[in-house]
């Protein structure tokens, strides 16, 4: 594919979209991937770092190894991936801890609409897409009821957690930052990146790399097999992973972590009251609702940007 230089900045712009949905948990950079227009190609690309691409690399052959590995299209979109989790880190940090529910309810906005999109793609919708549907909906909803652990700060820990949230980073509806969250490395990894400490970053992208390449394989073939019964699993871990985006929520059960801080483990979700107080913030209805249809929109005004710039 030819592509221009305005190309592969629009290619940055996603790759920034996606940054920054992958750092908050619950939202996953691969919705914004396949709303955008770019999920299969990224992960073919991916997938083309084989053994046949590493021995073009290691044969010096750099010129070939770059276009097997589409290399231009994963630099672009990786360079904006990491602008965007360095960039914001900090302040998704001091959002969620300041303004929750104001930020939960945008997410939850996109989601939904996410979802709506990625279903709209199947066109032969049968008994087996809607039983794989279904089944995408309990899956991530019975990650989302899983209570977190307490976080293991060992760099293997941090290598395993690498690999086991960029798989998640990449599937519509199942958010990396929360199977960070569940590994009780959410945190700890979100503050070594605002603190740039560069040991446990690489670390983890090491991890991250090995299991992205990896897991890209399987996702490509189950995409080229039984492509609707993906999509139709994908739109379903989006709804199932909507329990866990509710803005409102009342903590059930908490504990006191080894540093000696009360630690909430568990959460319900509870209806709103326009200004009742919720975990020490005030329930802004009007505010939220307004941020869920925002997030609601954006996706079919990315879209419909997305058909505008290809055409």
């Amino acid at each position: 594919m030819n592509r221009t230089f305005k190309d592969y900045a629009l290619l940055t712009l996603k790759g920034m979209g996606m940054g920054a949905a992958d750092v908050v948990p619950g939202v996953s950079g691969g919705t914004i991937a396949f709303i955008t227009g770019i999920y299969e190609e990224l992960i073919n690309s991916i997938k083309s770092i084989n053994l046949a691409a590493i021995k073009l690399l290691l044969s010096f052959k750099l010129a070939e190894f770059w276009k097997a590995i589409n290399g231009t299209f994963l630099l672009s979109v990786f360079i904006g991936i990491g602008i965007s989790v360095f960039s914001l880190a900090k302040g998704l940090e001091y959002l969620l801890h300041h303004y929750p529910i104001l930020v939960w309810s945008f997410f939850f906005g996109l989601i939904v609409a996410s979802a709506i999109y990625v279903a709209r793609s199947i066109k032969n919708w049968n008994v087996g897409t809607i039983i794989s549907g279904i089944a995408g909906i309990a899956i991530a909803y019975a990650i989302t009821v899983l209570s977190p652990a307490e976080a293991n700060t060992a760099y293997w820990f941090v290598f395993v957690s690498g690999m086991i949230a960029i798989c998640a980073m990449i599937l519509p509806g199942i958010s990396g930052s929360f199977i960070l969250v569940l590994l009780g490395m959410y945190k700890f990894i979100l503050g070594a990146v605002g603190d740039l400490n560069i040991a446990v970053i690489l670390t983890f992208m090491v991890g991250a790399a090995i299991g992205i390449i990896a897991f890209s394989n399987v996702l490509s073939w189950l995409l080229k097999k039984y492509h609707n019964l993906t999509i139709a699993m994908l739109a379903g871990f989006m709804v199932g992973s909507l329990n866990k985006v509710w803005p409102w929520k009342e903590v059930t059960e908490t504990i006191i972590d080894r540093h000696g801080e009360l630690k909430p483990i568990a959460e319900r979700n509870i209806m709103p009251g326009p200004y009742e107080q919720i975990t020490g913030h005030e329930a802004w209805l009007l505010g939220a609702i307004a941020l869920a249809v925002v997030g609601f929109v954006l996706i079919f005004v990315v879209e419909g940007i997305g058909k505008k710039l290809s055409k």
